[in-house]
Order: C-alpha cells, then sequence, then structure tokens
C-alpha cells in the first residue's frame, strides 16, 4: 500500500518513521517543512496538498494537534475529501472528538470512501519504536484491509467497533493517565514533606498496588527534572476536554475531571500551555517550597522492548 502521512509532530513523526522504516511507499507532508525534508533523506516522498495525497494513495494518515486541524486537513480547501474515490481509506490518528469523527467520517463515506479512527496509547517513546498501541474504530472489511499498515505501526491493536468507538476510548486512557499523573505528583510531594527519601518513596510505588504505567514513566522524568515527556499541558486539556464532552452528552456527572480542567487551566496560565505536561507538579513544588527531585533517574524514556510486527488483541489473548 501506498500510504500518505500528514502531521509530522512528537506522535506523527515517530509514527511515520516506522512506516519508512519498514519499508512503507510513503507521502508525507507537514505545516514544518524542515520535517518534510528530514523524512525525504530517509526515504520518504514529499506530498502536496491533502487532496494531492489521497489521489495518489491508498489511504492517508493524519495525526494532528486538535479536531479543527483535522476538519481543516479534511474537508477544507485542497483537503481530503477533494482526492476521495471509492476504496480510498482515511485514517485519523489524532486524538479527536467521537462527534467530530464521525461527521468527518461521514463525509468521506457518502463519497465512497473509508474511515477509521485509530488513535495510539502508550507514549511517545513506544510510538518511535513500533511498539505503542492502537484502537481502530471501522467495520470489520475496512480493518482487515488496514491491519497489515497497523501492526507496523504498533504491537497491540484492537478493533473496538464502529467508527468513533477508538476516539471514546482514546479520550479515556487519556483521561485515567492524567488522573495518575495528578495523583503521582501529590503523592511524591507528601513523602517529600514528610521527611521521606523520593527515590525510596518511587520504588514503594512502583512496587506496589499503587502503580501505573504513568509512575514507571512520568514519575521518572518528574524526579529527574526534564519533566519531558513529549506531551504539553495543552494537549491534556484537549483530551480530558473531550472526555468531559463524551460524559455531558452521555449524561454521567463525574467528579474528578472538572477538577482536573481547573488544575491544568491554572498550571496553563503559570507556565504556558507549551509546557511539559509532568509540570503540573510544578504548581504543589510552588505552593510549599520542596523540590521534587531525585538522583538516578532519566531526563527521557526510552523503549527498551524490541520492535516486531504487531498483532490483533482479542477479549482474553492476542489474535
Amino acid at each position: 500500500m501506498k500510504i500518505g502521512f500528514i502531521g509530522l509532530g512528537n506522535v506523527g513523526g515517530k509514527l511515520a518513521g516506522s512506516l519508512v522504516r519498514n519499508g512503507f511507499d510513503t507521502i508525507v507532508l507537514d505545516l514544518d517543512a524542515a520535517l518534510v525534508a528530514q523524512f525525504v533523506t530517509q526515504g520518504a516522498t514529499a506530498g502536496g496538498t491533502p487532496a494531492e495525497m489521497m489521489a495518489g494513495c491508498d489511504a492517508v494518515i493524519t495525526c494532528l494537534p486538535s479536531p479543527a486541524a483535522s476538519a481543516a486537513v479534511v474537508e477544507g480547501e485542497n483537503g481530503l475529501l477533494e482526492g476521495i474515490v471509492p476504496g480510498k481509506i482515511w485514517m485519523e490518528m489524532s486524538s479527536n472528538d467521537e462527534a467530530e469523527v464521525k461527521r468527518l467520517g461521514e463525509k468521506i463515506i457518502a463519497k465512497g470512501g473509508a474511515a477509521v479512527d485509530c488513535p495510539v496509547s502508550g507514549g511517545c517513546h513506544r510510538a518511535a519504536t513500533g511498539n505503542i498501541a492502537i484502537f481502530a474504530g471501522c467495520d470489520r472489511e475496512t480493518f482487515e484491509r488496514i491491519l497489515p499498515v497497523l501492526t507496523r505501526l504498533g504491537r497491540r491493536v484492537l478493533h473496538t467497533g464502529p467508527l468513533g468507538s477508538a476516539s471514546v476510548l482514546k479520550v479515556m486512557t487519556n483521561y485515567l493517565a492524567t488522573v495518575n499523573l495528578i495523583a503521582c505528583g501529590e503523592a511524591m510531594t507528601v513523602c517529600k514533606a514528610a521527611g521521606m527519601d523520593l527515590a525510596t518513596t518511587y520504588e514503594a510505588i512502583r512496587i506496589s498496588s499503587g502503580n501505573s504505567f504513568c509512575h514507571e514513566t512520568e514519575s521518572q522524568v518528574v524526579l529527574n527534572g526534564s519533566r519531558d515527556i513529549g506531551f504539553t499541558m495543552d494537549l491534556v486539556k484537549k483530551d480530558i476536554g473531550l472526555f468531559q464532552a463524551i460524559a455531558d452528552r452521555a449524561g454521567v456527572p463525574i467528579e474528578l475531571n472538572p477538577k482536573m480542567i481547573e488544575i491544568f487551566d491554572d498550571g496553563i496560565e503559570r507556565y504556558g500551555p507549551r509546557e511539559h505536561s509532568p509540570n503540573i507538579i510544578r504548581r504543589l513544588e510552588d505552593a510549599t517550597g520542596l523540590s521534587i527531585l531525585a538522583d538516578g533517574f532519566p531526563a527521557e524514556i526510552f523503549d527498551d522492548e524490541p520492535e516486531e510486527e504487531g498483532y490483533e488483541v482479542v477479549r482474553g489473548g492476542r489474535q
């Protein structure tokens, strides 16, 4: 398959890199011409407009920072819709709103194409090695067509149901990750104030029932001080805002998420929207005068799991 890839940012660039590394004929596009040029040196081809890319590719992937950006690429001037003919596939790998994915996907389907929301979960370090998890929302026939692509982009691939279902599950997982991020920050700050060694605190959490993926990754860069996990406060705010929209539409009166939105609104006001998201702990450092740092922790998280072809996850095990 010839694959177009639009959006070469923190996550998109790593996913596109997996396509190129695994020998796919890959056409790339980004607002940053330098990123495109870098991929060309690695064997990709520079794309023209989104419409031209869709016309020339079997499938086009978008991995963009906001629902508005995805809408502009799909339905704007020279957008993907202008290049859609029967048999073409739009694969939305951005963290997007379920309702917006359905709206745009229906326009693609009306022109004879297929639409998939296939966001990823697991962090930039796993996106870089092709070991990230992927959710895919679409009909089964389309899922079978794109599975050979998804199993090179990621390790574990879950068919979540119809279009839009993957986006619901994606923002749910980001909601949970944000709960963990804030909770880990509070836990470590309280332990520091109580006189505990922070490296010991990290290990106590890691071997306990309080452990989490977020702790094993983000807590390490918090303690290092880099606070760099490849994700920013504005993106967290976007994702938990999307989760809130789902809850509101479903009529579920959730309580934690509104407070987290308030916390990240405050963090953005204090430190800026592009501040590293784990640095939300700085609010507590500022409030207490404590420094939540410890020696021996990495500035960046790398995936030490070897890359191998992915597989479909089914209930109870792998396919």
